[in-house]
């Protein structure tokens, strides 16, 4: 029986050469030791004016990775911008327009049944271990009805958020840590970004040896920004941007929201640089947290082999066309975010100007993990690109902003009354729908305002176009095609103009 039996193991290998996702068959699933890891680092309103004040951030990513230039948020807030990262999905497709119900908020997310499929269950399903460390949705997890402090989502073997207390205030708050509470009293070694990044060096630096994905999104430098203890003194002197769009005295072709604001005053100007002071301090550590997290994958031997990505959910604005501290506008301050990566593969000391967006970050990762991402995914893949690719196949980037908070204009020519400056922080823009070519941005707003600027001579937006540019329907066209876009069809709508 024995003679008979010996060409059973050629016969074995010649039947599972023959199976689909063979390497007979194609390119199959890589053995976990192959596949690369994955952090993401998402600040909470990181604009581009604080990346100055990262110089860990750009020594050991920027110089030693790539950087995405034109990289936007679809929907410039907080929740919307996060179920859009982790679903791939614009924000008309999530339904999640907002920080809270009725039409957003972790609520929303959580009882559509999203959570069910997003990048962290993509990544196990296909043999990653996950981990979140740090803000997860904003109303998370009281907001839903039934669903207990201890709740865990789908998909993350690993789970450090915080569920109640002043996290964003830094001291003072309680962890959901793997189905675990643990409250974390004030002192100097617990301010929240520092112990995110205890906490996500440990996992990184883990035994096991399955590939990784590291979600690490601590509170800065999102109001009030608290900084470390260590960082109070920092900055003494900066203040917030002054450009050409800071206090302009001409607020001509705005919507009429923003005409009703009065100029900003000495002492809101001196206000607003305090909190661009405590912005800066407040990433110092987020700074030393990536510092940190190179030097824990590099001790493992691991750094090679792992997507180190720094980004945020949203910019910031801060006297802006005159408006108070804050995002939600289609501006460029709020809707362009920073994007660093280094990894294998990652050309360094790149900077890229191809238009991209957190709609992409999901299927990019997980082409580059070998996961399967699902067909409803409208964002692309940008393997190539990150990899020196020229291009990232878009020509069109779709804004949106819908949202359930109560607004007063009516359109040009509304006659309600300006603001003061006691009453500025309530101005806010009603919603929108636009896109930003290579060189236009266009906003559409539901009260028929419409801004159109030219980037490549007005990067400031400073001059409306609207209703005198022949470019206007071709944009108003091709913004038609996008805002109700799905899967396929958004990235066909984007792929050329009409």
């Amino acid at each position: 029986m024995r003679n008979r039996l010996w060409y059973l193991p050629a016969l074995l290998l010649l039947l599972t050469a023959c199976l689909p996702g063979s390497r007979a068959d194609g390119p199959g699933p890589r053995p976990p030791a192959d596949r690369p890891n994955f952090i993401v680092v998402l600040a909470d309103d990181l604009d581009e004016s604080l990346m100055p004040y990262m110089p860990r951030v750009r020594r050991l990513l920027a110089e030693q990775g790539t950087t995405l230039s034109r990289f936007y948020a679809n929907l410039p807030w907080c929740c919307p911008s996060r179920a859009t990262l982790l679903r791939g999905q614009y924000a008309h497709n999530t339904g999640v327009w907002s920080n809270n119900p009725p039409n957003g908020g972790f609520r929303e997310f959580h009882g559509s049944g999203q959570e069910k499929s997003t990048l962290a269950t993509w990544l196990r399903s296909a043999g990653y271990r996950t981990g979140l460390f740090g803000k997860y949705l904003n109303g998370y997890p009281e907001q839903a009805p039934g669903v207990p402090e201890t709740y865990v989502p789908p998909g993350w073997d690993t789970w450090v958020s915080p569920v109640a207390g002043n996290p964003f205030r830094g001291f003072d708050y309680t962890l959901n840590v793997n189905g675990r509470i643990v409250h974390r009293k004030p002192s100097p070694r617990t301010y929240f970004t520092d112990v995110l990044a205890e906490e996500a060096r440990g996992f990184v630096a883990a035994a096991d040896k399955r590939p990784f994905f590291a979600y690490v999104t601590p509170t800065a430098p999102h109001p009030p920004a608290i900084p470390a203890p260590r960082h109070r003194s920092l900055y003494p002197g900066a203040k917030a941007p002054r450009g050409p769009a800071y206090d302009p005295p001409d607020m001509t072709g705005r919507p009429a929201e923003l005409r009703r604001l009065p100029r900003v005053t000495r002492g809101e100007k001196e206000e607003w640089d305090e909190l661009f002071r405590q912005r800066a301090r407040s990433v110092a550590a987020i700074d030393e947290m990536v510092e940190s997290l190179v030097e824990a994958l590099r001790a493992k031997g691991r750094l090679k082999n792992t997507y180190l990505v720094v980004t945020s959910d949203n910019g910031f604005h801060m006297g802006q066309y005159r408006m108070a501290p804050g995002k939600n506008t289609g501006y460029e301050g709020d809707t362009r975010v920073p994007f660093v990566v280094r990894g294998p593969g990652v050309p360094a000391g790149r900077r890229v100007n191809a238009l991209a967006g957190n709609v992409d970050i999901a299927p990019t990762i997980a082409e580059l993990a070998g996961a399967r991402a699902p067909s409803f995914v409208d964002g692309r893949s940008l393997r190539s690109l990150l990899k020196g690719g020229g291009t990232s196949g878009r020509d069109a980037f779709l804004l949106e902003h819908g949202t359930a908070r109560a607004t007063r204009p009516a359109g040009p020519g509304d006659s309600a009354p300006p603001y003061t400056p006691a009453t500025r922080e309530k101005a806010y823009l009603p919603a929108f729908a636009g896109l930003r070519t290579d060189r236009y941005l266009y906003l559409e707003y539901v009260t028929r305002e419409r801004e159109l600027y030219d980037l490549w001579t007005d990067p400031h937006q400073l001059r409306n176009l609207a209703g005198t540019d022949p470019v206007e329907p071709r944009l108003a066209s091709w913004l038609g095609r996008l805002r109700a876009c799905a899967a396929e069809r958004c990235r066909r709508a984007e792929s050329g103009a009409p």
